[in-house]
């Protein structure tokens, strides 16, 4: 597991050069001490597949399971938090950021089907306060020992000068596998499949550039009370994004429902339809019943504040959708009850259809990817 914060010797003595760098901004002993604190959460994620243990230049994994595997295909994604981290530092609460950092990336590997096998953190900061980089990394780190993955290295960069002291940013990536007759996505999705909608923890990480400018525009502080939640405004915005991949990792692996899961979408930036619309093959299209489901208070209060509609935010923010599963029609309730059973709540919100039909008001496709067409029709439930 790395950790670095690493400083060149030649030269000059050890204690020396620290304090040269020290007088610089770059606070080496900070960076080790931030270590010891976060040492033993990152060492809970580690199973035997770990291997040389905490602070070594490289992080180790026995690949020995792909052994099993017909023809294993290893599944990355990188990602990061973004503008979220700006309300974890206006109220000084650093300890769901990481569990964001995690859902950002696993969750979009067990897209296709991947179970995670480990994760590498990236943290960038303008001072090391100790306690504030272990507490990232603690959320990290409970958040990957939830989903199943390994956190086997990791850095922290101080950057005094480029960053404020108070100021950080955060990434990971994510490597896992899946076998190549088991990879999910667009080529298994079939007419007549059935979308199954599981439900958000609140914004997770996306659109935060939209909501601080609606706080802001309102005039409110991250520390005021906000009445409608019984907490801060801050605290609120900070609800950490939902993670999915150990609840499907397990229903993936019911022999009852092999074959039952064609695809899935992980609703992030860009919003719901066009999403969804990633992963459906060209051609077919889907429309989702906004009826069935009531976005969480938290979407309903910032779209009040903004002088807006629902249905302006949904090329934003996800209003309650986290994940669609894409399953054959004859399985969804299976698949359903097995959502439940794993805490995940869920809904059936449509099907795929490849019948002849107008595609005015439909998101076609998205990020590059020339998919199917989904759009949203009817009002959102009470």
């Amino acid at each position: 597991m790395t950790r670095n914060l690493g400083f060149s010797t030649r030269g000059v003595a050890v204690a020396e050069e620290r304090d040269l760098y020290a007088s610089a901004g770059v606070d080496t002993r900070a960076g080790d001490h931030a270590v010891e604190l976060m040492k033993k959460a990152v060492q809970a994620t580690h199973g035997p597949e770990v291997l040389g243990g905490f602070g070594g230049f490289a992080g180790l994994f026995d690949g020995s399971k792909l052994l099993g595997m017909r023809k294993p295909l290893l599944a990355t994604s990188t990602d990061g938090v973004g503008t979220k981290v700006a309300i974890a530092q206006a109220i000084d609460k650093h300890d769901t950021i990481g569990q964001d950092l995690v859902g950002m990336v696993v969750d979009d590997i067990i897209v296709v089907g991947a179970e995670p096998l480990f994760m590498t953190d990236y943290i960038a900061c303008g001072r090391v306060v100790p306690e504030r980089i272990a507490a990232i990394v603690e959320g990290i780190a409970k958040a990957c020992a939830a989903t199943g993955t390994a956190l086997t290295g990791g850095e922290t960069a101080e950057h005094p000068g480029l960053l404020g002291p108070d100021e950080y940013d955060v990434a990971g990536a994510v490597t896992g596998v899946v076998d190549a007759d088991r990879v999910l996505g667009a080529e298994r999705v079939k007419d007549g499949d059935v979308i199954i909608s599981l439900a958000a923890s609140g914004f997770h990480s996306n659109g935060y550039s939209l909501v601080r400018r609606i706080i802001a525009n309102n005039g409110i502080n991250y520390a005021d009370q906000a009445e409608d939640f019984g907490r801060s405004w801050g605290e609120q915005l900070l609800e950490p994004t939902r993670l999915y991949t150990g609840e499907l990792v397990r229903i993936l692996r019911r022999p009852e429902l092999d074959g039952a899961i064609h695809a899935f979408s992980h609703v992030t930036g860009g919003g719901i339809a066009a999403n969804l619309a990633r992963v459906l093959p060209q051609g077919s299209w889907v429309e989702l019943d906004r009826g069935l489901w009531s976005p969480l208070p938290v979407f309903r209060v910032l779209t009040d504040l903004a002088g807006a509609r629902l249905e302006d935010m949904e090329g934003t923010w996800n209003l309650g959708v986290g994940m669609f599963a894409i399953v054959a029609a004859e399985q969804a309730d299976a698949v359903l009850a097995a959502c439940k059973e794993e805490g995940l709540d869920g809904w059936i919100a449509g099907k795929v259809s490849t019948a002849a039909r107008d595609f005015e008001g439909f998101e076609q496709g998205a990020k590059g990817v020339d998919g199917g067409a989904v759009r949203l029709v009817g009002s959102y439930a009470e």
